[in-house]
């Protein structure tokens, strides 16, 4: 490989799926200078097919892509079934539960990756992304101050090097720049299941208007996700426990149909339905889901977004609105660094108190949706403790998977601003939280150091546009014990 020239740009983001390509987006229609590099050609397959409220609602909408989501003839998602728990009755939720005041829109969609990550990465191309595919970054550029940039293969083979004032990893779980950032991985102990999935031509559906809503089902082996993709396209997969991972080995479509059978509801609902076996659907794939968490989110010059920091064992569907949600959350921090109206670590410790903390909801909740020996109204309840929500049981647990609770205004179309944000503000910005012992640390992380007493700085609200950070000052009243 020839050795060519570096480029200069404001900001390299590493992946094109929906992480890397919200994240560059949002910081070219800023009018910054972005490299997008992804590994792979667009389209191509991905799994996660099962959107959040939040996504399309709230960081769809600010993209501007709105029309063409609803152009694609995606599946309308309004909420999601369970046959889960103690109850033998089959319940579920919707999305109007989530909001307030339902909006015009209080629906997802159920996607096929390939169509949904490809509108994204063509929208990045629209508002100014330099996306250039088939290029591999295998090495950051770094000193002992920051990360300076990224060493990456082309197109054709070359090697070439680019800097930026900041480099984004969205490349995924299966980032090979992460520890730029972050020395390790905390694995999880509680969640270290295989998923075993494949595509079905046909399916029986819920009535309307709940014929688009994915069906998750325990049986006793672990858990089913039924997703709805066409009226002829069903994505079924099954989520075993690690100690049960010879029902996964061998044959693998044999050992899909075993595990079917082993679901009396998955079974009704396939029916007479067949296996896809060609094309991009005609695999039965294996996929390790182990929860996990980087031991840092960002360093000077480099932050982790998506997978690329954690994941979360996908029961809940939460990825793509993690991948999503983080974006934006560092979005705003590069775009308020580069203006220069809030210093670097003061917008990234903001981007990874709450990413931290809207991941360790989430972690925090399925480890309680786990306990089978209950019923709906106590996963409500145990989602109402969670994310320290004011209203009714039913309505903290559509806020939580609809990704809404973290009362950002702009996952909900409404004024960034002035969304009222965290019911628990301290909860929010605490950096100690360890999601593998489900609880919060003592210790607080504050800007700027210890409480006083009297009136303190209270953290980064986003800006009008929902864009950028701004310094929120809120009087509190400190008691010295």
């Amino acid at each position: 490989m020839s050795e060519s020239g570096t480029e200069r740009f404001d900001v390299i983001v590493v992946g094109g799926g929906p992480g890397g390509s919200v994240a560059a987006s949002f910081v070219a229609m800023q009018g910054n200078r972005v490299l997008l590099l992804e590994k792979e050609t667009f389209p191509r397959y991905q799994i996660g097919e099962s959107l959040a409220l939040a996504t399309v609602l709230g960081v769809c909408r600010m993209l501007g892509v709105g029309e063409e989501l609803r152009n694609a003839g995606f599946t309308v998602k309004r909420g999601a079934n369970f046959r889960w728990g103690a109850s033998q009755e089959p319940w579920a939720f919707s999305f109007t539960d989530s909001l307030p005041s339902p909006t015009d829109q209080t629906f997802s969609y159920q996607v096929e990756r390939a169509k949904f990550d490809n509108i994204l990465l063509r929208n990045a191309e629209r508002v100014g992304v330099d996306v250039r595919e088939n290029c591999a970054v295998h090495d950051v550029i770094a000193d002992a101050e920051r990360v300076r940039g990224v060493r990456y293969v082309d197109a054709n083979g070359q090697e070439r090097t680019a800097t930026a004032t900041i480099v984004v990893d969205a490349s995924g779980n299966t980032s090979r720049i992460y520890r730029g950032v972050a020395g390790e991985r905390q694995y999880s102990d509680f969640f270290r299941n295989i998923a075993l999935f494949g595509y079905f031509d046909g399916g029986r559906r819920l009535p309307p208007p709940c014929d688009g809503n994915i069906i998750t089902a325990a049986f006793d082996s672990g858990w089913f996700w039924y997703i709805p993709l066409r009226d002829d396209l069903t994505s079924v997969g099954a989520v075993v426990r690690r100690e049960l991972v010879a029902k996964v080995q061998g044959d693998k479509d044999l050992a899909l149909r075993r595990l079917i059978a082993e679901c009396p509801l998955i079974s009704d609902y396939l029916g007479d339905a067949k296996r896809v076996t060609e094309g991009v659907y005609g695999q039965v794939r294996v996929r390790k889901d182990y929860s996990y968490c980087a031991d840092r989110f960002w360093r000077p010059g480099m932050v982790l977004v998506g997978d690329a920091a954690c994941f979360v064992d996908p029961v809940l569907s939460s990825g793509v609105h993690l991948a999503t949600y983080s974006a934006l959350l560092a979005a705003r921090s590069i775009n308020s660094t580069l203006a220069g109206t809030v210093a670097e670590d003061e917008a990234f410790d903001e981007f990874e108190g709450r990413y931290r903390r809207e991941y360790g909801n989430f972690y925090e909740f399925i480890v309680s949706f786990y306990d089978m020996h209950v019923d709906e109204s106590s996963y409500f309840w145990r989602a109402r403790k969670v994310i320290n929500h004011q209203g009714t049981d039913l309505a903290a647990f559509a806020r939580l998977i609809s990704g809404v609770s973290s009362g950002d205004g702009a996952l909900v179309a409404e004024d960034p601003a002035a969304s009222g944000e965290s019911e628990d503000w301290d909860r929010a910005m605490n950096l100690r939280f360890d999601p593998f012992r489900a609880k919060w640390g003592a210790a607080r992380w504050i800007p700027g150091g210890l409480p006083k007493p009297g009136p303190r700085p209270g953290g980064l609200v986003p800006s009008e546009d929902g864009m950028s950070w701004q310094v929120r000052v809120r009087a509190t009243v400190w008691t010295e014990v």
